[in-house]
């Protein structure tokens, strides 16, 4: 295996190629995946995101490593699980919503909690809204990984709308209950480019993915919500990427990962800037 990834960078990045708005197939998905597993960059890389609503006709080739996103009722997921494992697939983990926002996330939360403690050896990802409940769900996730389950939150922090896309200090008091409640964290949606920046199509200001890497080695170190904040809310790369360098030796802390339609854009940027030995040995 490369050694161009350092720890803190293994697995960050999953294969969002097949969620929308995507048009790609599963077959061009897959094989494009497998090119990626045997490039010089395969430790960056989680598993391809498939969409339990895609699990019909047509299943993962054997072998492939994926996590299941519950596009479906709580309920369908269990059956999509199994088929995935009946055809070969190395089931890395699944995300599936407990909410839409202004929701009760507790409901949901009890269905994905018997979900995993039917299956102790799986990752399972609750996605809550930043919205009203938060931290009682947040309360609810570590009352079950204390018992032994492996849940974990996702929180998405984009969207199509200006309300959907956290401030600094929201994101930060977030990071920081996960840092009280010892919870690692999955983020989705608006996060196209490492550091943070304002899309001029739609005036959406946008996280970067390095801002809540290098906000996770904060809070983690005990930072205040104020501080985490401002290293969210950084539009240079200098204070964001010598806390990575220094920490890149190490396991990521808090931060699980994201998905990207196309892997190779964060990759690029990572090169970019210095924190990813691009080329070959």
């Amino acid at each position: 295996m490369s050694t161009l990834v350092p720890p803190l960078f293994a697995g960050l990045v999953d294969d969002a190629s097949l969620l929308p708005p995507s048009f790609t197939s599963l077959p061009d998905a897959e094989a494009k995946h497998g090119e990626h597993r045997a490039a010089w960059f395969a430790r960056l890389l989680g598993p391809l995101l498939v969409p339990a609503s895609l699990i019909g006709g047509e299943l993962p080739a054997r072998e492939l490593p994926v996590a299941l996103i519950g596009d479906v009722p709580v309920g369908a997921v269990p059956a999509a699980l199994e088929k995935l494992r009946a055809a070969g697939a190395v089931v890395f983990h699944i995300e599936v919503p407990v909410a839409r926002r202004g929701e009760d996330p507790q409901p949901g939360l009890t269905e994905l909690r018997a979900l995993a403690g039917a299956d102790k050896d799986l990752d399972v990802y609750a996605e809550i809204p930043l919205s009203w409940g938060l931290l009682g769900a947040l309360d609810t996730v570590a009352e079950c990984r204390a018992a032994g389950l492996r849940l974990a939150p996702k929180f998405r922090v984009g969207g199509l709308a200006a309300e959907l896309f956290p401030t600094p200090v929201e994101l930060a008091a977030v990071l920081c209950a996960c840092r009280e409640r010892e919870l690692p964290f999955r983020l989705a949606a608006g996060l196209r480019h490492a550091i943070r920046h304002t899309d001029p199509e739609t005036g959406f200001t946008h996280h970067g993915f390095l801002n809540v890497l290098a906000a996770s080695i904060l809070a983690t170190d005990g930072a205040e919500v104020a501080e985490v904040a401002e290293v969210l809310a950084a539009t240079h790369p200098l204070p964001l990427v010598e806390p990575a360098r220094m920490r890149r030796d190490d396991p990521r802390p808090l931060f699980a990962g994201f998905g990207a339609a196309n892997v190779v854009e964060p990759l690029t940027e990572l090169v970019r800037l210095g924190l990813i030995n691009g080329g070959q040995q």
